[in-house]
């Protein structure tokens, strides 16, 4: 049982009819659950909102040692950002403003001051990845699954940000691997990488993850935070500007061709434009 709990997003695809965002303190961790399974917890804007606001919670109470992040259901940890965000978009623009937005939740993730773990079963795809990468750690289930499949689904990119992220802890060879072939990591790839730094069975991922939250709340906040803030820092030194290729593929097309065809579930015609 936890000592507080709170509920954020929007109510009606959670479970059973319950918030799309769970958060909640046990102890010393604040643990933070996607919760829309039937939708493989895809993202929403309320969803990602939630995961910010989480954020300030674990920042501003001296109590939280842990931000633990997880997914509902076995099917997923987060498969990426809800389509429907997408059907507005009118231009490049839209495409610039939704990376933004994004990345500043990301940047958020990052910038938290105390260890982060991501606890991941099934797949974590596109924004589920970033939000994974932009933990310090990561403990996964035979059944994760890692991947961008852009390439083959909505056609549209990475920020500058997420790149580099996933370049930081991927290298810029597999990074471009995943994206060019739109293929997914196993568990097993994904820890061989470094990605992940711990595999556990199935059954006992939340074990797994207890017993690595309960190691790191023993630890030093300061000498844990800077170790974090160090890699923040080197990770985001000399990023160059990106503006003009996220207009490019937002704006193109490709992007909106393949946002109707996600919805009527036919595939995408690749034009180049």
């Amino acid at each position: 049982m936890s000592e507080d709990a709170a509920a954020g997003g929007a109510h009606g695809d959670g479970v059973d009819g319950g918030p799309e965002l769970l958060v909640e303190r046990r102890g010393g961790v604040l643990a933070v659950t996607f919760n829309r399974p039937a939708r493989r917890n895809a993202m929403t804007w309320a969803m990602y909102d939630g995961l910010a606001e989480a954020c300030e919670r674990a920042d501003a109470d001296d109590d939280v040692r842990v931000l633990l992040l997880t997914g509902a259901g076995g099917a997923a940890f987060v498969a990426g950002t809800d389509i429907g965000q997408f059907a507005g978009f009118a231009d490049g623009a839209d495409g610039v403003a939704y990376e933004q937005r994004i990345g500043a939740v990301i940047d958020r993730l990052t910038a938290v001051r105390v260890p982060t773990l991501a606890a991941v079963r099934g797949y974590c795809v596109g924004g589920g990845l970033a939000i994974a990468a932009a933990c310090d750690l990561r403990i996964a289930a035979p059944s994760a699954r890692f991947g961008v499949p852009i390439a083959r689904t909505l056609g549209n990119c990475l920020a500058m940000p997420a790149f580099a992220l996933l370049a930081d802890h991927l290298g810029t060879a597999r990074t471009l691997d995943l994206l060019l072939t739109a293929r997914m990591l196993t568990a097993d790839e994904a820890h061989a990488a470094g990605f992940v730094t711990r595999l556990a069975a199935e059954d006992s991922l939340d074990a797994g993850a207890e017993e690595l939250t309960g190691r790191l709340a023993e630890h030093a906040p300061l000498s844990m935070w800077a170790a974090k803030e160090s890699a923040r820092r080197l990770r985001g030194a000399g990023l160059p500007a990106d503006r003009d290729i996220v207009e490019r593929v937002y704006g193109s097309e490709d992007f909106r061709n393949a946002v109707a065809a996600f919805a009527d579930k036919t595939t995408p015609t690749w034009r180049g434009r």
